[in-house]
């Protein structure tokens, strides 16, 4: 069974350039996207065979995050039931009969880390939210968690550490998260491999020189382990800052 996940960097922009050809290409079970930036009613995607899954921000052109399942799901949760943090479309959850499927499109710490605060108040609720889903099932995560977690996983770690998404913070509470039960799948099979990255500034050529970050994880519970049988960054997929990663799983 394969799963994708992908920051598009909106959706509207992407669909005209190469995202139909990379979605059949790709051929996933399940196709998790992140910063769709629209509202309902903005985009009319023709998707046979797939059951749609929409979590809208409310702020207009903002975030936002899409599941499309090739399996219809026994049920969808938007958000993580807390309205502090449920007001931006950043996360779905489908249940299926063996796992819970989660996308989630972390907030990003922003310039100065103006944002910090709120994001280690959401990191605490997002890993209990995670806990109680683990709690009944096996759980698999996904999305642009917006954290590089270890010195391997950008490329100018450095010049970086005081910077959103590589703050001792961020990287503790991805730390943490790990520890409570759940594995890097891409570490998994490739713990040492290095300049493999997932997003790529738009400033400096810094695709070009790949001098890139990985901050987008597929994260399954730990019981899973028996059943990962690959994990994938498809660097080669342009079409936004971010590229689709992959895990596919035995089931």
């Amino acid at each position: 069974m394969k799963f994708i996940s992908w920051n598009v960097n909106g959706l509207r922009a992407i669909v005209q350039k190469n995202f139909m050809e990379a979605f059949q290409e790709l051929d996933a079970d399940f196709f998790c996207l992140q910063e769709t930036k629209l509202q309902a009613g903005q985009i009319d995607l023709e998707l046979a065979g797939y059951t749609q899954y929409w979590n809208y921000a409310e702020k207009k052109g903002y975030s936002g995050t899409a599941i499309f399942a090739k399996e219809p799901a026994l049920a969808a949760t938007y958000g993580i039931s807390i309205p502090e943090h449920d007001q931006e479309g950043r996360v779905i959850t489908l249940e299926y009969p063996e796992f819970f499927i989660v996308t989630c499109y972390t907030p990003n710490s922003q310039n100065e880390l103006k944002r910090l605060d709120y994001r280690m108040t959401w990191e605490d609720a997002f890993k209990n939210y995670l806990l109680d889903l683990k709690a009944k099932k096996p759980v698999i995560i996904c999305g642009d968690l917006n954290v590089a977690h270890q010195n391997i996983d950008l490329k100018n770690w450095k010049t970086n550490q005081k910077n959103a998404g590589f703050t001792p913070e961020e990287r503790e509470k991805f730390s943490t998260l790990l520890q409570s039960g759940f594995t890097d799948t891409f570490r998994y099979f490739y713990p040492e491999t290095e300049g493999v990255y997932s997003w790529w500034s738009y400033r400096f050529n810094a695709r070009k020189n790949n001098a890139g970050w990985r901050i987008d994880y597929f994260l399954v519970s730990d019981d899973l382990q028996p059943k990962l049988t690959d994990a994938k960054i498809h660097t080669e997929i342009l079409g936004s800052d971010h590229c689709p990663v992959e895990v596919t799983l035995d089931f």
